[in-house]
């Protein structure tokens, strides 16, 4: 099926300029520069940007074509996690989040590519586990989710999950075999407190091919990323470190990403990490506003200003790789409880847009696309996903980046409606999503 995207802003990590844009069978073949002539006879969708123009950004700036955005951290509820470990069966709410309402509301945000974590319950710590979740989101056919496999049986920090069967992903691949395993391993925020058998996991990490996430969240975030980091480097594995949020944590990664060699193949060890919308853009008198023990609580907390700006400084000279979102639905009740985590998918790319790029000016739009979609793919290993470009698959997202507007939680596809945005303006408004080049999203 042929589709025509024609008067757009495109813009990824290298381009932005004016264009159009050529799908054929789900998969981009052409990118045309500027108003070359287009040949649409035949084409199955024609979406104009300029049809877009006046409805939704009153102006003449055309709307922008972006790589849909990859989530390298959320959590879906699904299966049977409900929002704490102490909920029984009988009290679970029906407005808890589930497979279907994340899914809508991760295409509602412009995601293509989302991994979800594995402290549901049970704990997603099987291979079985992993392929189940994935078929029925496959089905739902929304988003692409890989969800992540637990490090520990169980999740108790008493023994290796099912990670030790995993075959090695680069020698599938090199046999030309799909890879049907995960894509990152993690404990969530329950870091194994087992030096041993935290080493011993990296080592099946190394062996397997893939990333561990590392929350650091044992003894405080900075002994904790110093942790992992040494840990990482006695494996020779791939370390993600996650929702980074502290200025010394940030000053720890930066350091250990300076003294590592050019070519550190050898060694096998590598770094990464993520920072989040909220810990970007808000703090801890944020936290205070909206409750700090319930609609501000989230794990890690929301820290100082100085905090935040070290933050903004390490987006802005690289030492952060990618902006997650960290995603955590909770319900009303599970909030006012006191339960951590805020709903983040659906106002992502608007919260760090307008604090980023439109207020701030740290970084441009290209870079922050780089965040969101092209260098998130890539550590996860995906070749042809993130940009716009001929061979790549046409996931994409339209975005209205001139109108401001209103954060309604009610709006939300997710179940829930816990957002530290509520009632906050911001620019970046989610048009439509394309997942494979099919409309899964139109706003």
């Amino acid at each position: 099926m042929r589709i025509v995207l024609k008067n757009f802003r495109i813009v990824d990590e290298e381009t932005d300029s004016s264009g159009s844009v050529i799908i054929e069978d789900g998969m981009i073949s052409e990118v045309l520069p500027g108003q070359t002539p287009l040949e649409e006879n035949g084409a199955a969708m024609i979406i104009d940007g300029l049809n877009y123009t006046h409805r939704h950004t009153h102006s003449d700036t055309h709307p922008v074509l972006m790589p849909a955005f990859v989530d390298l951290h959320a959590h879906f509820r699904d299966p049977g996690l409900y929002g704490n470990d102490t909920m029984l069966p009988s009290e679970v709410s029906p407005l808890s989040e589930v497979l279907e309402s994340a899914s809508m509301a991760a295409a509602a945000g412009g995601f293509g590519t989302v991994i979800c974590m594995a402290n549901t319950k049970p704990a997603i710590d099987t291979l079985e586990k992993v392929l189940a979740l994935k078929k029925r989101s496959d089905v739902l056919g929304l988003i692409d989710l890989y969800p992540v496999m637990a490090l520990s049986k169980g999740m108790e920090g008493k023994e290796l999950s099912g990670i030790s069967a995993l075959s090695p992903k680069p020698e599938r691949e090199a046999e030309g075999k799909p890879w049907n395993g995960p894509l990152m391993l993690s404990e969530d925020g329950k870091d194994l407190a087992d030096d041993e058998l935290f080493l011993a996991a990296m080592r099946e990490a190394k062996r397997i091919g893939v990333p561990v996430s590392c929350h650091c969240d044992l003894g405080g975030e900075n002994n904790a990323t110093r942790r992992v980091i040494g840990l990482g480097k006695k494996a020779g594995c791939h370390i993600h470190i996650a929702h980074v949020s502290t200025k010394e944590a940030v000053d720890i990664i930066r350091r250990a990403k300076a003294e590592m060699p050019p070519n550190n193949s050898d060694s096998g060890f590598r770094l990464t990490c993520e920072a989040m919308p909220h810990h970007l853009c808000l703090t801890e008198k944020d936290a205070q506003k909206l409750g700090a023990e319930s609609w501000g609580r989230v794990s890690p907390p929301l820290r100082s200003e100085e905090d935040r700006k070290a933050l903004v400084g390490a987006v802005a000279d690289g030492t952060i790789d990618a902006i997650a979102t960290d995603h955590a639905p909770h319900t009303t009740a599970q909030k006012e409880a006191g339960a951590p985590g805020f709903s983040c998918l659906e106002t992502a790319f608007a919260s760090v847009y307008t604090e980023l790029v439109r207020s701030g000016a740290v970084i441009d739009l290209k870079h922050l696309s780089s965040l969101m979609s092209a260098r998130p793919a890539r550590l996860l290993g995906f070749g042809k996903l993130g940009r716009i470009l001929p061979g790549y698959r046409a996931d994409l997202v339209i975005v209205d980046t001139e109108t401001v507007w209103t954060v309604d939680t009610m709006a939300f596809k997710t179940r829930g409606k816990n957002s530290p945005f509520q009632n906050r303006l911001l620019y970046g408004k989610i048009l439509m999503t394309l997942r494979g080049g099919r409309v899964v999203f139109e706003g």
